[in-house]
C-alpha cells in the first residue's frame, strides 16, 4: 500500500514538473526569441537566425477566423503590414492550422488570399505541424510577437484593446502592435509589452 501511494505521488510530481517545463518554455519578453526554421508560401525556407539585425513581426493568422476577417476587410492589418515593410521591418504571417482544420492552406492559396486582400507581408510561414506555434505558445488568431534587431522578444499579445469581431471597434481601440513598433523605432522600451490576445483558437492537430 505504501509503495502504491509513493508511486502515485511520484507520478503527480512528474506531471507538475512537466507542466512547469511547458509553461516556462513559452517565450519571455526581454529574453531572446525562440529560433525557428519553416517553409514559406513562396517555397523558400525562413530561418529567424538569418533575420538578425532586423525587426521582425510574427502574425499568427487564419483567414477564416471572424476576428482575422475583421482586421483584413477593414484594411487594419494590411495597412500595418504596408507601413512596417516600408520601414524595413520583416513581417511574417504564420499559419499554424493543421491539415483538415479551419484556415489550413497551401503556399499558392496563401499568396492568392494576400493578393485578394491587399495584404503585403514580407512572407508567410506554413506551420501546419504546429511546431512553431507551440514553440511560441501561440493560442489565438490574430496574435503577434515582435522581435527587435538583437533577436530579443519585445512584445507578445493581441492586436488591440477591444476584443470583438466588429469592425466599428477598430477606431476606438488602442492598437498595441503599432504602439510597440513606434516605441521600438524611437529607442524606447515597449510600454505595453505583454497583452492578452483575442480571437479564434489556433487550430492545432488533434
Amino acid at each position: 500500500m505504501f509503495l502504491h501511494r509513493l508511486y502515485q505521488i511520484t507520478l503527480v510530481s512528474l506531471a507538475f514538473a512537466f507542466a512547469s517545463t511547458t509553461v516556462n518554455a513559452e517565450p519571455v519578453v526581454d529574453k531572446p526569441a525562440p529560433l525557428f526554421s519553416g517553409a514559406s508560401a513562396d517555397g523558400s525556407t525562413i530561418k529567424l537566425a538569418d533575420l538578425h539585425g532586423k525587426t521582425v513581426v510574427l502574425e499568427w493568422t487564419n483567414h477564416e477566423c471572424p476576428f482575422v476577417v475583421k482586421h483584413y476587410e477593414s484594411g487594419n492589418i494590411p495597412n500595418l503590414q504596408k507601413d512596417a515593410v516600408a520601414k524595413g521591418i520583416v513581417w511574417l504571417q504564420v499559419i499554424t492550422s493543421a491539415p483538415g482544420k479551419q484556415g489550413n492552406v497551401d503556399g499558392e492559396t496563401a499568396r492568392k488570399l494576400n493578393a485578394h486582400r491587399g495584404a503585403t507581408p514580407t512572407n508567410t510561414v506554413l506551420d501546419s505541424d504546429g511546431s512553431i506555434g507551440k514553440l511560441y505558445g501561440a493560442t489565438n488568431t490574430p496574435q503577434f510577437f515582435i522581435i527587435d534587431p538583437q533577436g530579443v522578444l519585445v512584445y507578445k499579445g493581441g492586436i488591440d484593446s477591444i476584443p470583438s469581431a466588429d469592425q466599428s471597434d477598430i477606431g476606438k481601440a488602442e492598437n498595441y502592435v503599432s504602439a510597440a513598433l513606434a516605441d521600438l523605432a524611437a529607442g524606447r522600451k515597449v510600454a505595453k509589452s505583454s497583452t492578452k490576445p483575442y480571437g479564434c483558437s489556433v487550430k492545432y492537430a488533434g
